[in-house]
C-alpha cells in the first residue's frame, strides 16, 4: 500500500509539473508587490477576521435572500453573527498548515459560500434550512429534483458552479504563489488544533450559557434565522445522536422497567381498529388572533372536538419537520434528547431498528400498515417504516392520483380513504393499525390569488399577499375537513370496532408568533379522535410523543417499552430523565430493556397490499407498440423486457403501453412498480413469452394475418403461471 500510495503522488506530482511547464510563465513582480505580500503576511490574523466577517455577510446574504433582513440579523444578533466569524476564522486558520495558502483560503471560502448557496436553494422551496443531514443524504437530495424541493435547472447550476470554481482552484493550485517564509512544523499545528479544541468549545459554552446562542433549536428554521447559518450548520454536524446520560447503567434500565412492569400487563381482550391521521400543516383557523373568516372552514373537525376525546398536542417542530413529529408519535421517544437538526429517520433508523407502535401491536396481532400520497422514498420513509415493524407500505407510487392542489403542488387527500380502506380490508379477521400520512394542507402557500370563487373568504393579515396565502391554505383546511369526515363515514360503514386519531403534524410556514395563537404556543396544534365503541370523551393537553400511549390506553392496550411507560409514569417526578435513559438505551445504549437481545427486528415491508399482475400482451397496429394488459397498474409502473426497463407509457390501471423495437420473439415480458433513483417497489406477478404473429414456424406457411373490428392485428400469447407456460389466443386490444 505504501508503495502504491508513493507512486500515485510521484505521477501527481509529474503532472502537475508538466502543466506549470506548458502554461504561460509568471512575470517578476516588482518590489511594492513583495512589500504587500509580507504586509498581509504580517497581518494575516486581522485580515481572517475581517474575511470572516465578510464572508458571514455573504452567506447570510444568500440564506435570507434578502439584504434588509441580513441587516437586521447584523444589527440584533450582532454577538451572534461575530461566533459565527469566529467558525470561520477557525476554519481558516487551516490554511496555517500550508505553503500554497492563498489558494486554501480561496479554497475554504469557496466551500462555505457553497453552503450558503445550496441553503439559499434549499429555502427557496422549502422552510426547513439546509443542516448535516442533508449532506450526508445527498443522493436524495439530488433524487428531489424536478420536486417542490429542488428543480433540475438548480441543481445544474450549482453543479456547473462547482465544476468551474475547482478547474480555477486546480490552475490557481499549479500556478498561484506560494508562502515563503519559514513554517513551524510544531508551533502552528499546535495552535490551530488549541483553537478547534479548546477556544471553540469554551466561547460555544459561554456564548450558550450567556443566551447568545441556543444549545437546542425546537424551531430549526428560526434557530438558523436567530443564530445564523453557519452556527446552525455547524451544531447541526457536532450535535448529532444522543448523549449518554449520566446515570445509564443495566441498573438504571432495570429500576425503570420494574416500574413499568410492576403495573401488570393486561391487554383488552376486544382489540378494535386504530387509525393514526396526521394532518400535514393542520391548524384550526379559529385559534389564529387576527384572522377573519367569513365561515367554519373545518365543521368535521369542531363536532368531533366537541364530542370526542381532544386536545392541545404539543410538538417539536413548526413550520415544517414532519418527521420529527411523526416519529414521536410512532415511537413515544422524544426529539428534545437528539441533537440540532436531527432527523432520526435519515441517521440512527438508517443502522437500527426502533421499537414502535407498528411492532408493538404487531407482537398482539395487529396488521400495521402506512398509507401516504407523497414519493416512498422522502423522509428515507420507506426504509424507518421497515425499520418500525410495519407491515406495508402504500405510497404515491402505487396509487393512481387524478386530483392535485389548485396550485398543482400536491395531491388532494381524498385518494386516501380508499387506500386505508383496502389496507384494512387486506387482512380479513384481524385487527389493524393503519397510520394515514395527508399532505393537502402542505405550502408553500401562493401570494397571488388564485381561488377564484373561495369556500371561505379570509381577511385580517398584514397585508394582501399575506391575505392572499391565509385565504388558500384555509380552503385547503376545508377540503381537508371534509375528508376528515369522509374517511368517518367509509370506516364506519365497514361495521367493526374503530377508533380514529387526528393530529397536526406543525403549525403552517405562514410566520405566526406566539402571540399569534389563542394557545399561546407555536408548538402547539391540536388533536381529536373518533370512535364507534362509546368510549367516553376524555380530553386531555398531551406531548406528540404521548399520543398514542393514551389513544391505547382508551381500549386497555398496554403494549410497548415506551407506551406502557408512558401510561405509567407520565405523572412521575423521574418521568424525563427516565424517558431520556430508556431512549438512549433502546437506540444507542446496549438494550438493557431487552435483556441485550433484538425483540423487535426491521420487518420484509411490502409496498402496497394489492399485487400488480401482468395478464397478457398485444402486438399493436403498425408493429410500432406493444399493449401490456393487466391489474393495479398505476403510473409508476413499468414494463420489462428480459428484466431491462423499457419506455413505458400508462394508459389505465389495466393497461400501458411499450416501444415494440425491443421485443423480439421469446422475450420475457414483465411489471414492475418502480420509485425514484428507480428503486423497485413492488415486483410485478407473473411474466407472458411474446410470440410475434408475424413469425412463422419453418414447418409452416405463412397465413394473413386477420385484423379485428378496430384495425390492430391479433397475436399470440403466452403466459407463465406458477411455473407452467400455456398458449392463449386473445383478441386484440386497441389503444
Amino acid at each position: 500500500m505504501k508503495e502504491k500510495l508513493q507512486t500515485l503522488y510521484t505521477k501527481a506530482k509529474t503532472f502537475i509539473t508538466t502543466i506549470r511547464e506548458k502554461l504561460p510563465k509568471k512575470k517578476p513582480h516588482s518590489d511594492a508587490y513583495y512589500r504587500r505580500i509580507d504586509f498581509l503576511n504580517r497581518y494575516s490574523l486581522v485580515f481572517h477576521f475581517l474575511l470572516a466577517c465578510l464572508l458571514i455577510f455573504v452567506v447570510e446574504l444568500i440564506s435570507r435572500r434578502d439584504f434588509v433582513s441580513t441587516v437586521t440579523f447584523l444589527g440584533n444578533h450582532t454577538l451572534a453573527f461575530l461566533y459565527n466569524a469566529l467558525i470561520i476564522f477557525a476554519s481558516l486558520s487551516l490554511v496555517y498548515l500550508f505553503k500554497c495558502r492563498a489558494q486554501m483560503r480561496v479554497l475554504i471560502s469557496g466551500i462555505w459560500i457553497f453552503l450558503g448557496t445550496v441553503n439559499g436553494l434549499i429555502l427557496s422551496n422549502r422552510v426547513t434550512p439546509f443542516s448535516y443531514t442533508d449532506l450526508k443524504c445527498l443522493s436524495d437530495l439530488f433524487a428531489m429534483q424536478n420536486t417542490n424541493y429542488f428543480t433540475a435547472k438548480e441543481a445544474t447550476i450549482v453543479v456547473s458552479v462547482v465544476v468551474s470554481f475547482f478547474v480555477f482552484l486546480f490552475l490557481f493550485f499549479v500556478k498561484g504563489p506560494r508562502y515563503q517564509g519559514k513554517r513551524h512544523a510544531v508551533l502552528g499545528p499546535v495552535m490551530v488544533g488549541a483553537l478547534f479544541l479548546v477556544g471553540l468549545p469554551i466561547t460555544t459554552t459561554a456564548a450558550q450559557n450567556s443566551n447568545i446562542l441556543a444549545s437546542y433549536f425546537s424551531n430549526i428554521a428560526q434557530g438558523y434565522s436567530d443564530y445564523g447559518f453557519v452556527y446552525g450548520f455547524s451544531t447541526s454536524v457536532v450535535g448529532r445522536g444522543m448523549s449518554k446520560p449520566d446515570d445509564y447503567s443495566e441498573e438504571t434500565v432495570g429500576a425503570i422497567n420494574a416500574l413499568v412492569n410492576s403495573a401488570g400487563n393486561d391487554s383488552a381482550a376486544n382489540r378494535p381498529n386504530i387509525i393514526c391521521v396526521l394532518l400535514e400543516s393542520f391548524c384550526d383557523p379559529s385559534e389564529i388572533n387576527f384572522l377573519e373568516l367569513s365561515g367554519d372552514p373545518v365543521p368535521n373537525f369542531h363536532a368531533l372536538e366537541e364530542n370526542y376525546s381532544s386536545g392541545y398536542l404539543t410538538v417539536p417542530v413548526v413550520g415544517a419537520g414532519t418527521a420529527n413529529t411523526e416519529f414521536e408519535v410512532l415511537s413515544g421517544m422524544s426529539m428534545q434528547y437528539f441533537g440540532t437538526g436531527e432527523y432520526p429517520y435519515k441517521t440512527i433508523l438508517k443502522q437500527t431498528d426502533c421499537e414502535s407502535i407498528a411492532s408493538d401491536l404487531s407482537k398482539i396481532g395487529y396488521g400495521t400498515h402506512v398509507v401516504h400520497n407523497n414519493t416512498a422514498t422522502f423522509y428515507s420513509r420507506n426504509n424507518a417504516f421497515s425499520m418500525m415493524g410495519f407491515d406495508s407500505f402504500t405510497s404515491k407510487e402505487l396509487m393512481n392520483i387524478t386530483d392535485y392542489t389548485p396550485n398543482g403542488n400536491w395531491p388532494t387527500d381524498d385518494v386516501l380513504i380508499e387506500e386505508t380502506v383496502k389496507a384494512m380490508d387486506s387482512t380479513p379477521g384481524q385487527s389493524d393499525f393503519v397510520y394515514t400520512i395527508t399532505v393537502e394542507g402542505h405550502g408553500d402557500y401562493p401570494t397571488e390569488k388564485i381561488l377564484e370563487s373561495p369556500a371561505i373568504t379570509v381577511s385580517g393579515a398584514s397585508d394582501e399577499a399575506s391575505n392572499n396565502q391565509w385565504e388558500y391554505y384555509v380552503n385547503m383546511l376545508h377540503e381537508v375537513d371534509g375528508f376528515i369526515g369522509d374517511l368517518i363515514s367509509a370506516v364506519d360503514s365497514r361495521g367493526e370496532d374503530t377508533i380514529i386519531v387526528f393530529f397536526g403534524d406543525h403549525l403552517p410556514t405562514l410566520g405566526l408568533a406566539d402571540s399569534d395563537m389563542k394557545s399561546g404556543d407555536i408548538f402547539k396544534t391540536k388533536y381529536i379522535t373518533w370512535n364507534n365503541m362509546g368510549l367516553a370523551k376524555k380530553d386531555a393537553d398531551l406531548t406528540a410523543y404521548q399520543l398514542l400511549a393514551e389513544t391505547t390506553r382508551q381500549v386497555d392496550i398496554h403494549e410497548g417499552t415506551m407506551f406502557r411507560y408512558h401510561q405509567t409514569q407520565a405523572a412521575s417526578e423521574t418521568y424525563l430523565t427516565g424517558l431520556e435513559t430508556l431512549q438512549y438505551d433502546l437506540l444507542y445504549g446496549k438494550r438493557h430493556t431487552y435483556g441485550g437481545e433484538n425483540l423487535y427486528p426491521a420487518t420484509e415491508l411490502t409496498m402496497d397490499v394489492e399485487d400488480v399482475a401482468i395478464s397478457s400482451v398485444r402486438k399493436n397496429a403498425g408493429n410500432s407498440t406493444l399493449t401490456v394488459l393487466g391489474t393495479n397498474f398505476t403510473r409508476n409502473t413499468k414494463v420489462f423486457v428480459n428484466g431491462t426497463k423499457v419506455s413505458t407509457s400508462y394508459l389505465s390501471p389495466s393497461v400501458l403501453t411499450a416501444d415494440l423495437s425491443s421485443v423480439k420473439d421469446g422475450d420475457v415480458i414483465t411489471v414492475n412498480i418502480l420509485g425514484s433513483k428507480g428503486i423497485l417497489l413492488r415486483a410485478g406477478v407473473g411474466e407472458v413469452i411474446y410470440e410475434d404473429p408475424d413469425v412463422v414456424p419453418e414447418t409452416e406457411s405463412a397465413a394473413p394475418t386477420e385484423s379485428t373490428e378496430d384495425g390492430n392485428a391479433g397475436t399470440q400469447s403466452t403466459e407463465t403461471e406458477t411455473g407452467n407456460t400455456h398458449t392463449e389466443a386473445s383478441p386484440a386490444v386497441g389503444v
